[in-house]
């Protein structure tokens, strides 16, 4: 008997088959059953019809509990009223094979659950459509990440995890004793390394876990994320926003494309997103400043006043990126930092050193900055200058002050956090829903 998977049903349509998965649900109408069954790829019903079975197996399906583990062979046939992801096929059951029947008291039954009590069974809670939805679309958007990279010159490289000083500030790092070196940090960022990997290969970019001690509890903020971080060499600012605008517009194609059934599990409203293609609009940070003002000049609400203060020379919180992002059917640029808020290896603005020559990408409703970068110091005394500013040891740093003694060029380079970006996608409000095991500040179970 031919095995498919719940994906491919619309291609067997009047032909049996058999189906491999667990039951999500199970309804008992009489003479009829009705079992949702899931096989990772999708949802299907099952139809189990008491004057087609033996009076034993039919039996056994009425009874069958919430996520037993069978084999279903049956008669595909075409129902627009047949729910399922796709929807609009069920399988006629002939026969039914339990692999294991699963316990009566499962955790994660169908009913509504406390985030904490749902965090606490992660590894079973991914099982419900809307988690294996989101899950879906992170598989997706790090497909598209690839994708586009891979097809535009950029080389993966992969950089290390364990490193013995600090990216951006030594105020967020998770530390290790390692050997008798002392003591080594997770990554931040593979940013530098990727510096020095241009040198070699142009445009390279690296993929993987990124770590910050940050106690942070809002609902952006992981301590361990997946973050892709492309870099380029011979790029200035202008050019590394085009790539940003083509990278994030072949993410959000790729996902209404390949995802229609799980943005529709989600109830996610795609319109904004399909607006998404390029150009994007820019502005610069003090455009934005400006905006900010007038905002908060026009609104009467004493609350929005206050949550939109704002002073040149601050970094934009949420409400800030949300006030600015809902002027803009598009994801925005905002370039053109305050030197004194990012970090110390950015270029300065020409003629303002008070300025570097940043640019963060903010989604629109709501969800902020999702691409943040800029164009590196490419001169050895400035970026020597910096590091002392900033009290980073020089001595961690002498091999990256090297890449700019030996044939420095303009260069640029961001960095995504992937799950930002599925949390946008979905339309979800807590980025830790989008990795299959969230890790914060109070929480490292399952």
């Amino acid at each position: 008997m031919t095995i498919i998977r719940v994906s491919q049903i619309s291609e067997y349509v009047d032909q049996e088959v058999t189906i491999q998965g667990w039951v999500y649900n199970r309804t008992h109408k009489g003479k009829l059953v009705f079992l949702l069954v899931r096989d990772g790829s999708g949802f299907v019903q099952c139809v189990a019809f008491k004057g087609d079975l033996d009076e034993e197996l039919f039996e056994q399906i009425a009874h069958i509990p919430q996520e037993s583990s069978i084999r279903v062979i049956g008669s595909i046939r075409a129902d627009g009223r047949a729910p399922g992801m796709p929807g609009g096929y069920e399988l006629g059951i002939k026969h039914l094979e339990i692999i294991q029947a699963a316990g009566e008291d499962y955790p994660m039954a169908l009913k509504e659950h406390g985030v904490d009590f749902a965090l606490e069974h992660r590894h079973l809670w991914m099982r419900m459509p809307s988690q294996w939805a989101i899950l879906r679309v992170r598989a997706t958007v790090t497909r598209a990440i690839r994708e586009w990279l891979d097809n535009n010159g950029f080389v993966q490289m992969d950089t290390p995890i364990l490193t013995p000083a600090a990216c951006e500030g030594t105020t967020t790092l998770f530390e290790t004793p390692y050997f008798d070196e002392g003591m080594a940090y997770l990554a931040q960022s593979g940013q530098l390394y990727n510096e020095a990997n241009i040198f070699a290969f142009g445009r390279v970019y690296c993929f993987g876990p990124t770590f910050r001690a940050e106690k942070s509890k809002t609902r952006r903020h992981l301590t361990e994320f997946w973050m892709v971080e492309p870099e380029a060499a011979f790029t200035d600012l202008d050019g590394l926003m085009e790539i940003e605008e083509q990278f994030i517009t072949h993410i959000v194609q790729c996902v209404l494309r390949d995802c229609p059934n799980e943005l529709k599990t989600l109830e996610r409203d795609t319109t904004r997103l399909e607006q998404v293609c390029g150009p994007f609009p820019r502005i610069s940070y003090d455009e934005a400043a400006d905006l900010l003002k007038q905002m908060r000049d026009e609104t009467e609400d004493p609350e929005q006043k206050e949550l939109l203060a704002f002073e040149w020379g601050m970094d934009f919180g949420a409400p800030h990126e949300t006030a600015l992002t809902n002027r803009f059917d598009k994801p925005v640029f905002v370039y053109g930092y305050p030197t004194q808020v990012k970090a110390f290896y950015m270029e300065p603005w020409p003629g303002r050193p008070e300025v570097c020559k940043s640019v963060d990408l903010l989604a629109p409703e709501g969800y902020g900055e999702i691409c943040g970068g800029s164009e590196r110091i490419s001169d050895p005394d400035l970026l020597l200058e910096r590091l002392h500013q900033h009290n980073l040891p020089e001595e961690a740093f002498a091999w990256y002050l090297d890449l700019r003694r030996y044939g420095s060029v303009p260069h640029s380079g961001f960095g995504m956090g992937v799950e930002r970006c599925v949390s946008w996608l979905c339309g979800i409000d807590h980025i830790r829903e989008t990795i299959p095991f969230p890790r914060t500040i109070k929480r490292v179970y399952p």
